[in-house]
């Protein structure tokens, strides 16, 4: 019998091998004094659109929070309704599917680009939609933008030029002095990598499903091992049935359970929605409690909001376009409503479901 020492335990170094979390540092995309012009390209823009094009979760996330910022449709004075209703876009647009087109570049690319269009007097015809990765927005020494290029629109060797006020610009998420905004794709990109790894992998797995385990041949001689391998693997690729002797070959389970793989790609897809800033209850149709799709709702209610504020003050300051998207309705009153109804819940108190500075207690 073996003799068994606690004393002789030992562990290995694994100290050049597993190393701490660590995340690279940034500087800004920023303008120095030095440079009279600094100007940003958009080098990831077409990665971005084949991430948005090609992931459905987060294509789904991105343009639910760009329905409920524009799709209710807007109100303004009857001066600007008429200029809006005359907007087409590149040809076949209205001014709806402008101001939802935009929303969107706006979360793919971090920036969105419309062209402002208008008549020899000067007055608001149109605006079209632009591509970002096409575009160039160029920065003088102290930060300020002094012009737009179209880097797809070249004439003897030089880029179409804008004056600022020649483009509607719309900027996601700026932060300190950068010269463009933030794509929500580029925080959550290798989640999308370890996701479509995790469902090809499962994917493989359902069409191998069969030949899951470890296969335990009674044999030590490497032709007849061998022989059973080839057997085995031509019985799973043409999903057939192999008969072996009786105690030649012996198929155990690996241990690799399958809602243990879904459970792990259910877990990177929340990771969509959470960059995005959209509830998964508010892009999916998934079975959720009330309670839990009331508590989505009201959260994603200032997210949307500060969209729709932030579109509203760029057409203003920008097109001097006055108007007002109209809000989804607010489940608030009704949360507050609900819960003095149901006393023996331990529900919402009044300054959980707006914005305030206010501490619960």
């Amino acid at each position: 019998m073996a003799e068994l020492n606690a004393n002789a335990a030992a562990t290995t170094d694994l100290s050049g091998t597993v190393k701490d979390f660590s995340v690279n540092a940034q500087q800004p995309d920023q303008p120095t004094q030095q440079q009279k012009e600094t100007y940003y390209d958009y080098p990831n823009s077409n990665e971005y659109l084949g991430y948005y094009k090609t992931i459905p979760e987060l294509k789904k996330a991105i343009d639910s929070l760009a329905t409920w910022t524009t799709g209710k449709g807007w109100t303004a004075s009857q001066p600007i309704t008429l200029v809006l209703g005359s907007f087409v876009g590149w040809g076949e647009d209205s001014s709806q599917s402008i101001f939802w087109n935009l929303q969107v570049q706006k979360k793919v690319f971090g920036d969105a680009y419309a062209e402002i269009i208008r008549d020899e007097n000067d007055n608001l015809i149109n605006i079209k939609p632009l591509y970002t990765g096409d575009m160039r927005v160029v920065v003088n020494g102290q930060g300020m933008i002094i012009r737009y290029e179209q880097r797809n629109n070249v004439k003897n060797g030089v880029n179409k030029v804008f004056r600022p006020n020649q483009i509607l610009h719309l900027v996601n998420d700026r932060i300190a002095n950068e010269i463009h905004g933030t794509s929500v794709i580029e925080s959550c990109k290798w989640v999308i990598d370890a996701r479509n790894e995790a469902l090809k992998d499962e994917r493989l797995i359902k069409h191998r499903e069969l030949a899951l385990g470890i296969l335990y041949i009674d044999s030590d001689n490497v032709t007849k091992r061998n022989k059973i391998m080839t057997q085995y693997q031509d019985a799973v690729k043409n999903g057939e049935v192999l008969v072996l002797p009786k105690d030649t070959a012996e198929l155990k389970d690996s241990g690799v359970k399958p809602q243990d793989r879904i459970a792990w790609i259910q877990y990177l897809e929340n990771f969509f929605y959470q960059a995005v800033g959209v509830p998964r209850v508010i892009a999916t149709s998934e079975n959720f409690t009330e309670a839990a799709s009331k508590v989505g709702y009201l959260t994603f209610e200032p997210i949307y909001t500060r969209e729709q504020t932030d579109l509203e003050t760029d057409l203003l300051n920008q097109t001097a376009l006055k108007i007002k998207f109209n809000r989804p309705p607010s489940l608030m009153d009704n949360v507050q409503t609900d819960e003095k109804k149901n006393t023996g819940q331990i529900g919402f108190q009044e300054n959980e479901v707006q914005a305030s500075l206010t501490e619960n207690e």
